[in-house]
């Protein structure tokens, strides 16, 4: 299969996509790379404002260590020559596989409608990507497209699901394959594992560890989906989980758990994002 994947860099998905793009090199004719701080978001001081309204000061370790800090790092000269695909910046990955990568915008603008047709795409995979494809858009590919999401939907469908587990009792964590559809996390099912995680765990080491089950979980069903035979569930769609509120993760922290810790400062600090 011609395969586009289309992603956000980050802390929480960075070993799982540089391991899904270096296993599957032959078969992607490009990569997608969302602009986080892109101006129709607001921008990087927008975005932070109203994060900053919604969530207050007890989300900014999460976003500093997922998307800030890791680009600071990139930033960096490197201090050595990086060998395994998991610790190359992800632009690097590509250029030693000779695939296209390019910063996206808008997914759905006419300049990537028409690259994908060009390029003659069969399968779109996004993989902890902050757009959302439009019909127009899903329907270029031949297959469609897929999506990797961590946790078990219909529930938690949103931008930071591990959080919202942080908030059941206990915890519950899983991952999910599913179709792209122009709803948020709300296609099919075509795999999906329950994944029990250490005491603790926060918010993004969990995204972390679930991304990287999700890549196992694609690559065993991009076989099924090239062969016709893949299966699809449909279950309810359930409440959309937004960033959470201050008292969401005022919550969290009174039951000793949190979003980031020092752990994952210095995972982020040590990740190079460029």
């Amino acid at each position: 299969m011609r395969l586009a994947l289309f992603t956000l860099e980050s802390l929480a998905n960075a070993t799982a996509v540089r391991r899904f793009v270096a296993s599957h090199g032959h078969d992607l004719v490009l990569v997608g790379l969302s602009d986080p701080f892109r101006q129709s978001m607001g921008g990087s001081l927008g975005q932070t404002w109203r994060h900053l309204k919604r969530s207050g000061p007890r989300f900014l370790p999460y976003l500093a260590a997922n998307f800030s800090l890791p680009r600071l790092r990139g930033a960096l000269p490197a201090r050595r020559a990086n060998r395994d695909a998991e610790d190359q910046p992800l632009r690097d990955l590509c250029a030693a596989l000779d695939i296209p990568a390019i910063v996206v915008s808008d997914v759905n603008d006419t300049d990537i409608r028409d690259r994908l047709r060009s390029l003659d795409v069969d399968l779109l995979i996004s993989f902890h990507f902050d757009q959302i494809f439009d019909a127009q858009t899903l329907g270029i590919a031949r297959l469609g497209g897929v999506n990797v999401h961590p946790s078990l939907l219909p529930q938690h469908r949103g931008p930071v699901p591990t959080l919202h587990a942080l908030l059941e009792h206990p915890p519950r964590f899983g991952v999910t394959v599913h179709r792209l559809v122009p709803q948020i996390d709300a296609g099919p099912i075509l795999a999906q594992a329950p994944v029990t995680l250490p005491e603790r765990t926060t918010a993004l080491r969990a995204a972390s560890l679930l991304h990287e089950r999700g890549g196992e979980l694609l690559d065993a069903v991009l076989p099924a989906i090239a062969s016709g035979t893949a299966h699809e569930s449909h279950a309810a769609t359930l409440p959309y989980c937004p960033f959470p509120t201050r008292s969401q993760l005022r919550d969290v922290s009174k039951r000793g758990l949190s979003a980031a810790d020092w752990a994952d400062i210095c995972a982020a600090l040590k990740l190079s994002i460029r």
